[in-house]
């Protein structure tokens, strides 16, 4: 399999001086194409900040991250985030749903800030919510949901412009063991029917082994695997 992503002598830093803090350590790391990964590791490993920069929505103080063989951070701000919209799609621990808005206007969303016309954007986020399991709740607004359900709409809404690259920062972190088992199951079939390349930051062990492979981070290094 081709490498879909590869990060390359990643080097994170905050601050400075007195107060700098360095929290990955020239990280390297290749993703193929449809594979999953999950990454672990203690709290403050640097596992959801080297997600956040694989995913564009951080920039590296040093390194490369490159999709498919282009170099992201060489494109400017614009480019970047239309490459951000297009390419990747992202869950996070709280699912930032709209309150407002239906289950279906939510998966839409996307979309329609894309520039697609609502009928254009509509029938795909049908279809997902159904796959989710979610077809009998496209009119409910997030209150009217159950926290797994909610956490369902937001994976959704992150595959509606059909990413190649589904990142998730701790996805189950929130739910509880019952819940998180159907969100697990939720991801499991999304991978197996889309073929979608997934990569998790999870503190959940049971949630890593359904993965094809584990990348352990350390004091802002990735351990030998």
């Amino acid at each position: 399999m081709s490498n879909l992503l590869e990060v390359i002598g990643l080097h994170k830093t905050y601050g400075s001086g007195e107060a700098r803090v360095e929290v990955l350590k020239g990280v390297d790391l290749r993703v193929a194409e449809g594979e999953t990964i999950a990454l672990v590791g203690a709290s403050g490993a640097g596992k959801s900040t080297l997600l956040h920069i694989m995913g564009t929505l951080d920039h590296p103080s040093a390194g490369k991250v490159l999709f498919s063989g282009e170099e992201v951070f060489r494109l400017g701000e614009a480019a970047l985030a239309s490459f951000r919209n297009r390419s990747i799609g992202f869950v996070f621990q709280f699912h930032h749903l709209l309150p407002e808005f239906t289950a279906l206007e939510n998966v839409m969303m996307p979309a329609l800030i894309s520039g697609k016309k609502r009928s254009e954007a509509m029938e795909p986020a049908r279809e997902l919510l159904t796959e989710v399991g979610l077809g009998h709740r496209l009119t409910h607004k997030p209150g009217e949901l159950s926290g797994g359900e909610q956490q369902r709409v937001a994976i959704a809404r992150a595959l509606v412009l059909s990413p190649r690259l589904l990142l998730a920062d701790e996805p189950t972190g929130n739910l509880d063991m019952k819940t998180s088992d159907e969100v697990h199951e939720t991801l499991d079939r999304i991978h197996r029917k889309r073929g979608v390349t997934l990569v998790i930051v999870t503190h959940n062990e049971k949630l890593a082994s359904r993965m094809g492979r584990t990348v352990r981070l350390m004091d802002g290094h990735i351990l030998a695997e």
